[in-house]
């Protein structure tokens, strides 16, 4: 279960009340960004943390926060621990790409960081892609193969979608919609209300409520999760062990070459090779083709003498 199932709290909430948005900074990429003046009413809230997305703190964030800070205090638990396996090798893409590195926790809401988190619609891996998006992307899956549950393969995917998102909608609420309820929907909406499909962060609040309910929820729920995550201990949240990330490197194998035997060759339980490698969806190699296989970097020695 990852933290889209508490969409469902609050859905119905109303319109927009008492905004607040904490002070970001943003890269060049994002010059053209709506800044923090965008939303009227709107005040810059220093934090001890610091933002390159434009967090919006109003009724439904804050229950958001609350629902996730003491209700759901296990499970924020649970997605930070996991969130040290995969964080730095993510916000290190981000920053490659210049995107804002507190994109992150958009991946944290669609599978708490689970590489073989899978929806009730069929969406998979970190960043919940639907088959047709994935593809779309670049990404392969068959039979053996489903790159949405390939950590790195799939983060490269889902930040090209999002940039492709921005670069339509110039903000990034408005992407985070639209990567939640197809862009189609929002361009639509957009084009009715505003009679343009790009616009500013004020935008998405101005259309939230013709968007469906959980999308109305989705935003927030970013916001109050990357609240959380920047600043655990202030939410009790500050002793939480984060994994470590596992150094790894990839070694071809002859086709349908079965994880279980990289593992007797390298010395690793066949369970720790196949969560280094859940895109490989039947524990094998497809057949007709050599193929890679993540390792730990510390093995590959014992692969290329037992293997090899």
């Amino acid at each position: 279960m990852n933290l889209r199932a508490v969409l469902s709290t609050a859905v119905s909430s109303g319109g927009l009340l008492g905004v607040v948005i904490v002070g970001y900074s943003l890269p060049a990429f994002h010059a053209a960004a709506p800044i923090i003046a965008d939303v009227p009413g709107a005040f810059d809230v220093r934090t001890r943390a610091t933002w390159d997305l434009p967090i919006v703190r109003d009724a439904s964030v804050e229950r958001f926060v609350d629902l996730l800070h003491e209700q759901q205090q296990d499970r924020m638990a649970q997605y930070l621990k996991r969130s040290g396996r995969y964080e730095g090798m993510i916000r290190g893409k981000l920053r490659e790409r210049g995107l804002p590195e507190d994109l992150l926790y958009l991946s944290m809401i669609e599978s708490g960081f689970d590489p073989n988190a899978q929806s009730v619609a069929s969406a998979v891996g970190l960043w919940q892609f639907m088959a047709q998006t994935a593809r779309g992307y670049g990404l392969r899956i068959d039979t053996y193969v489903d790159e949405r549950r390939d950590p790195v393969k799939s983060t490269d995917a889902a930040l090209r979608y999002l940039a492709d998102l921005y670069e339509e909608f110039g903000s990034w609420s408005l992407a985070a919609a639209a990567y939640n309820s197809g862009g189609g929907r929002v361009a639509r909406i957009m084009l009715e209300e505003t009679g343009s499909v790009r616009g500013r962060e004020s935008d998405f609040w101005r259309i939230r409520n013709r968007l469906p309910a959980e999308t109305r929820a989705y935003v927030p729920l970013i916001y109050a999760v990357a609240l959380i995550g920047k600043e655990p201990h202030r939410y009790g949240l500050d002793r939480v062990e984060r994994l470590l990330p596992i150094e790894v490197e990839q070694v071809e194998v002859p086709g349908a070459t079965s994880l279980q035997t990289v593992a007797a060759a390298i010395g690793l339980d066949a369970d720790d090779l196949r969560e280094l490698n859940p895109h490989l969806i039947q524990g094998t190699t497809p057949p007709g083709e050599r193929y890679p296989v993540v390792i730990p970097a510390s093995r590959r020695d014992q692969f290329v003498h037992n293997f090899g």
